[in-house]
C-alpha cells in the first residue's frame, strides 16, 4: 500500500513539473492502444480493393505537407501527443523539415485509406520517386502566397508521369495575403505547370480545395478573410475529393502474390522488414515466397512470410493476411529483399518494374580519421565499421550509391543527391560515435550519346532591389543564366498579378527600382558546380 502511494505522488510530482505531460502521455498512450484495437478490426474486414485508397502528399518544402497529415490523422480518430508526428526522427524535428518518406493508414467512410508523406527538400527527391509507385492519387500542396516554387516543378512532373490522379490544395488561406485574385493567379500558373509537364486531359481536370492545416479545415470555396467556413469545419471535404477522385488500386485477387518493395527497415526482434504495396494476389502468414532481385537478377527461393504488419495511425497492427492494393509490411523474406526488388509468390518468374530513379549528382570519399586527434571523440574509428554503417544507409536509401575506391579497402565513394543529403549521412553517423574524414564534395558527369553532360540546378531567390545586382553578378560568374525576375508583391514567391515578368535578356527594369528597396524574385539556372561554397560568399 505504501508502495503504491509513493508511486502515485511520483506520478502526481511529474505532473507538476513538467506540465502534466507525463499523465498526458500516460493517457495518450491508453487512447493509441484503444485506437489499434479498433483499427485492428477494420483492417481485417476490408477485403475488397475498391474500398483502398492510396495517395501521397507532395510539394516543395515548408508548404504544409506534415502538418496536412496530423490533421487527417485527427480527423479520424487518431490522437496526437505531439505536432508533425509523421517527423519522428530526430534530425527531422531538429531542422525542421521531412528527410525520409513515411506512410500510415487510416479508416473513413468504411474505406481503407494509405496516406503517404514525402519529403519537400530536393536534395530528398529519390524519397518522392521511390514510393510514388505505391499510390494511385497524390495531393498537391501549394503555398496560396507562395505559389508554385522549383520542387513543386519536379514532385508534379514525377506524378503525372506515373499517370496519378492529382489533387491540388493551396494551403495556409488563412495568411493576410491570400485573396480570391491571388488564388485565381495560382491556380492559372498551377494548369500551365500542368500542360507544361505533359499532363493528359483527366489529369488537368483537377479539383481545387483551399485549406488550414494550421487551423485543421478544408474547404471546396475559399471562405472570406482567411477564417473558418463555419465553427465545425473539419478535413472532411478533402477526405471526400480523396475518395471520389483517387481510383482503387488497380489490382487483382485472383493472380499469384506479387508485391514490389520500396522501404526497408530493421527490427531488432525480426530483422529487416520489407515495406510495399501488393501489386496482385494475397498474402498469409506461412505462405511460401521467392524474391526476384531487380539489379543482379538472382532468384533467392524456399523463404516464408513471418510476420505481417501496418502501420495505423501513429502505431502499428499486427495482420494474418492482406489483399492485393494494401500497403503492408512484411517479415521473413526481408533479409534478401532490397529496395526495387519482388517479393512474390513462388510460381511468378517475372520481376515488378519500380520505375525509374534519377542518379546521384554529388559524391565524397569517406574514410577513417587518420589525423594526429583520432580516437579523441570516437568509439567506431575502423574504415570496416564505416563501411558497414555506409552498407547500412545505402539499403533504405535507393538515391544513395556507395562504391569501394579501388586499391584501398577502407575508402568509400558516396553518391547523393546533393549535399543536404551528405550532411545528414555524416551528422547521423557521427551521433552514432563514429569518426570519419570526408573529402570536398564532387560533381558526378555522365556521358549520353557522346556528349557529356553536367547536373544543373533551378535556383529561385527572392532579395531586395538593391541587392539584386550583386546577387546576378555572384552567380554568373559561376556560370549561372538569370531565366526571369519578377517583381513580389506579399512574400517569398507571390508575384504581383499586375505585373508582368522581365525577360532575363532585358532585367533593366529590375535594376531601375533597386534604388526603392523593392523585392525581386529571380530564377537561375546554375551548374551544381557552380552552387558547391556559393554561400561562403554571402557568410560575413
Amino acid at each position: 500500500m505504501g508502495l503504491c502511494k509513493r508511486l502515485l505522488g511520483l506520478l502526481a510530482s511529474n505532473s507538476r513539473y513538467h506540465g502534466g505531460h507525463t499523465l498526458s502521455s500516460a493517457l495518450g498512450c491508453a487512447s493509441l492502444q484503444s485506437g489499434i484495437c479498433r483499427f485492428r478490426s477494420s483492417f481485417s474486414e476490408v477485403t475488397d480493393p475498391l474500398l483502398i485508397r492510396d495517395f501521397a502528399i507532395i510539394a516543395h518544402i515548408d508548404h504544409g505537407k506534415t502538418t496536412l497529415m496530423d490533421r487527417l490523422l485527427s480527423q479520424c480518430g487518431t490522437t496526437l501527443t505531439q505536432d508533425r508526428a509523421m517527423d519522428s526522427n530526430s534530425m527531422e524535428r531538429e531542422r525542421g523539415i521531412t528527410i525520409l518518406s513515411k506512410y500510415t493508414s487510416f479508416m473513413y467512410e468504411d474505406h481503407l485509406i494509405n496516406a503517404v508523406d514525402t519529403p519537400g527538400h530536393a536534395d530528398f527527391g529519390g524519397e518522392v520517386e521511390r514510393i510514388l509507385g505505391m499510390v494511385d492519387g497524390a495531393v498537391l500542396l501549394v503555398d496560396a502566397v507562395e505559389g508554385p516554387l522549383a520542387q513543386t516543378k519536379f514532385v508534379l512532373g514525377k506524378a503525372l508521369s506515373r499517370g496519378l490522379a492529382p489533387i491540388v490544395v493551396l494551403n495556409k488561406v488563412d495568411r493576410p495575403a491570400v485573396t480570391q485574385s491571388r488564388c485565381d493567379a495560382v491556380a492559372s500558373q498551377l494548369f500551365d505547370l500542368f500542360h507544361s509537364l505533359g499532363a493528359d486531359d483527366k489529369q488537368l481536370d483537377f479539383p481545387i480545395l483551399y485549406a488550414s492545416a494550421k487551423q485543421g479545415w478544408a474547404s471546396l470555396t475559399l471562405p472570406s478573410g482567411g477564417s473558418p467556413p463555419s465553427e465545425d469545419a473539419n478535413m472532411s471535404p478533402l477526405l471526400d475529393v480523396i475518395l471520389s477522385h483517387v481510383p482503387a488500386p488497380r489490382v487483382s485477387v485472383q493472380d499469384p502474390f506479387a508485391m514490389c518493395v520500396a522501404m526497408i527497415e530493421r527490427d531488432p526482434f525480426v530483422g529487416r522488414v520489407a515495406t510495399g504495396r501488393i501489386q496482385s494476389g494475397q498474402v498469409k502468414i506461412g505462405d511460401k515466397v521467392k524474391v526476384l532481385q531487380y539489379e543482379s537478377g538472382q532468384v533467392i527461393e524456399q523463404l516464408k512470410i513471418t510476420k505481417i504488419e501496418k502501420k495505423a495511425g501513429l502505431g502499428k497492427v499486427q495482420l494474418q493476411s492482406a489483399v492485393a492494393g494494401d500497403v503492408v509490411s512484411l517479415a521473413g523474406p526481408g533479409d534478401a529483399a532490397g529496395i526495387a526488388d519482388t517479393i512474390a509468390a513462388p510460381g511468378v518468374t517475372q520481376a515488378l518494374d519500380p520505375g525509374p530513379i534519377d542518379p546521384p549528382t554529388l559524391s565524397m570519399v569517406f574514410s577513417a580519421n587518420d589525423s594526429p586527434l583520432s580516437g579523441k571523440s570516437g568509439k567506431a574509428v575502423t574504415g570496416r565499421a564505416i563501411g558497414q554503417r555506409l552498407a547500412q544507409e545505402a539499403e533504405s536509401s535507393v538515391s544513395l550509391k556507395v562504391n569501394v575506391l579501388q586499391g584501398s579497402t577502407e575508402k568509400y565513394d558516396v553518391q547523393a543527391r546533393g549535399e543536404m543529403q551528405l550532411a545528414v549521412v555524416i551528422e547521423g553517423m557521427r551521433r552514432e560515435g563514429m569518426e570519419l574524414a570526408v573529402s570536398p564534395p564532387q560533381v558526378l558527369y555522365r556521358m549520353e550519346d557522346g556528349r557529356k553532360l553536367e547536373p544543373l540546378e533551378e535556383v529561385v531567390l527572392e532579395v531586395d532591389g538593391s541587392h539584386v545586382g550583386t546577387i546576378i553578378e555572384a552567380l554568373t560568374a559561376r556560370r549561372g543564366d538569370l531565366l526571369e525576375v519578377t517583381p513580389v508583391a506579399h512574400g517569398f514567391g507571390a508575384a504581383a498579378t499586375d505585373s508582368s515578368s522581365s525577360s532575363a535578356e532585358d532585367p533593366a527594369g529590375s535594376s531601375s527600382s533597386s534604388g526603392t528597396g523593392d523585392r525581386q524574385r529571380l530564377v537561375f539556372e546554375v551548374p551544381a558546380r557552380g552552387m558547391i561554397g556559393l554561400r561562403s560568399l554571402f557568410a560575413g
